[in-house]
């Protein structure tokens, strides 16, 4: 078997040129609308044109030969976009500090009754015991006033209360928006998989550890000529082969297990308490399983074609952090591509 880890000085990751057109076309269009080349502002025309987002792009255009950055920004919230997500953060967090603030004026509002209340009692106990010869109207005055003084307090305590559940409400609100918005920040929406930002997450965890990240198995798997093969049979069909390719991860994995879509055409996965050997026999199943069961189906003019893919394994314990595993099980991966009679290859091996 070819050693992935003796190639990690020459094998690079070859460029993709038309990435780098789907870039210029979104950069094309950002400009002839005058809008701000922002990271988040990429992504949702990304998500419209190369990611053929019909109703997004419909939203976009209703915006006028001008759309302003906030209603961008409320299409991007709208449609879970992961480089939107952080807005949610932050609006939510602005939101909390002005109920906080609201609120805190209610309590000191509430408190300045209750020691108007207060003075009121005084007053009045200070005046029936300096004229205990009072009439009995008089007194039945002063208590109508300490009356009217308590019922003021206590209409406004009712009134904080419902304010204040009001304001429990709402931040449940926003701690369900910020939690959907942490989760979409972290899940493919294609596939309904993890994405590149919960593997970094997992994989960071496993050296965060006190008893280390020893024991575990990265592989990833790429799907060979994707692009070929997307334009061949159409990027619908693709599509429709790629979410049944997550389905086919997913149950192939177990509790303590992980698998994410990394990339348009690249999947990962975290396999825990498994050595090399072991992590060979996962990824040789894998891609047995992916050549047996992913059919681009045929037309009336192209015949059916089984999907291949190719698979590079690293182990924690070969690697001192996270981003070194991802960049040995990358060179393995590399090694896999280059050599399609081996599509298996591991690092250092």
């Amino acid at each position: 078997m070819q050693n992935a880890g003796s190639n990690a000085q020459v094998q690079r990751e070859t460029p993709r040129p038309a990435a780098a057109t789907d870039i210029q076309r979104i950069s094309q269009h950002m400009t002839r609308l005058g809008i701000a080349g922002l990271p988040r502002n990429y992504e949702l025309f990304h998500d419209a044109i190369i990611g053929q987002n019909a109703a997004l792009a419909q939203e976009i255009a209703a915006l006028g030969p001008t759309p302003r950055q906030p209603a961008l920004d409320e299409l991007g919230l709208k449609y879970r976009l992961v480089s939107h997500c952080g807005l949610v953060n932050e609006a939510s967090q602005a939101e909390m500090g002005k109920m906080l603030r609201e609120a805190a004026e209610r309590l000191s509002e509430s408190l300045r009754q209750k020691q108007s209340f207060l003075r009121a009692a005084e007053t009045v106990l200070h005046s029936i015991a300096g004229s205990p010869t009072q009439s009995l109207s008089a007194l039945m005055g002063e208590m109508e006033f300490l009356s009217t003084a308590l019922n003021n307090v206590l209409a406004g305590e009712a009134n904080l209360e419902a304010k204040l559940r009001g304001d429990i409400d709402r931040l449940e609100a926003l701690e369900r928006g910020v939690a959907a918005a942490q989760s979409a920040s972290s899940t493919d929406k294609l596939t309904g998989l993890p994405n590149r930002i919960a593997l970094s997450q997992t994989v960071l965890d496993l050296y965060e550890r006190d008893e280390g990240a020893a024991g575990n198995a990265l592989i990833m798997v790429d799907i060979d000529d994707f692009k070929v093969l997307n334009g061949r049979y159409g990027t619908q069909s693709g599509t429709r082969l790629l979410k049944k390719l997550a389905d086919l991860f997913r149950k192939s994995i177990k509790k303590n297990d992980f698998v994410a879509r990394t990339d348009g055409d690249e999947f990962t996965f975290v396999f825990a308490n498994v050595g090399m050997q072991e992590a060979m026999a996962i990824a040789e199943r894998l891609r047995r399983s992916v050549e047996e069961h992913i059919i681009f189906a045929a037309t009336e003019t192209v015949p059916a074609t089984r999907m291949t893919v190719s698979l590079g394994i690293a182990l924690s314990g070969d690697a001192a952090t996270a981003s070194q595993l991802q960049a040995n099980a990358r060179i393995a991966l590399h090694a896999a591509q280059t050599n399609r009679h081996q599509p298996v290859q591991a690092f250092g091996r």
